[in-house]
């Protein structure tokens, strides 16, 4: 699938990919109850899934700046308690770096995501997320130290267009000498259908920090959702700041795994 992923592990990835895409087709014919794909933007959208029913999301992510390349196998389940309340819990399962200073391989970092949402009507919503970054990865890989978030939601549909427009600010745990702790974050988000089964999504994405160059990303996918139950993407993301400038391909699938309630 990717540059530095074993045979082994790219089968095994692959098998149990296929095996739990082909169980939840399986189902769709006897429930009918949507997804709400969170990917493959970085903006979040303000609704929460359906109440009750576990959600799982896991993709590839491939990145590349200069002599230096980034694999990983970014996952996330998601678990909404009610229209209002929902817990997303996230990470890299496993991650793959080349660079000057030779290969590294191990697991990332985990995300803990406190989500709240306020419906205002059938076109508009607003949310908010409280999270939190645990130091899973070996600190050659991330950061070693525990990051804070806030971030603010709004969506809207206007007429065929969806909307998620986000506002963050991140608290990090470990900087570089002269630079800030806090980062703040904005991106909007824009999809729309094509078809019946297949959608594009545009994304435009930022950040800034004092003492740290700003970051600029804009993002690109196609979706494919063959039922109400499944959806596939495929995309290409270019971060033209911070410099050098890394170019982002990824794809991934969204299904639910059970109805706990």
């Amino acid at each position: 699938m990717q540059q530095g992923f074993s045979g082994s592990t790219r089968s095994l990835v692959m098998i149990g990919l296929s095996t739990l895409v082909l169980a939840s087709a399986a189902r769709a014919a006897d429930d009918d109850d949507a997804i709400s794909p969170y990917r493959p933007s970085v903006s979040s959208p303000a609704q929460l899934p359906l109440a009750g029913q576990l959600e799982f999301e896991l993709g590839g992510l491939r990145v590349r700046a200069d002599d230096s390349k980034r694999s990983s196998v970014p996952y996330q389940f998601k678990l909404a308690f009610s229209k209002e309340w929902g817990l997303l819990i996230g990470g890299e399962a496993h991650v793959w770096v080349r660079d000057a200073s030779g290969k590294l391989q191990g697991m990332g970092d985990t995300n803990i995501v406190l989500k709240r949402a306020w419906i205002a009507d059938e076109a508009s919503a607003f949310g908010m997320e409280l999270g939190v970054k645990l130091p899973t990865a070996n600190d050659n890989i991330g950061s070693g130290k525990t990051d804070t978030a806030l971030n603010t939601i709004y969506s809207r549909d206007l007429g065929a267009v969806h909307i998620d427009a986000n506002l963050n600010a991140t608290r990090f745990g470990l900087i570089d000498a002269g630079s800030s702790r806090m980062q703040l974050g904005a991106s909007a988000s824009f999809s729309t259908p094509l078809s019946d089964h297949w959608g594009i999504t545009g994304e435009v994405s930022g950040t800034r920090r004092s003492g740290a160059e700003s970051g600029l990303q804009l993002l690109t996918a196609l979706t494919w959702s063959p039922s109400k139950r499944l959806s596939f993407d495929v995309g290409v993301a270019r971060a033209v700041r911070p410099t050098p400038a890394a170019t982002s391909l990824f794809a991934g699938v969204v299904f639910p795994i059970a109805r706990l309630w």
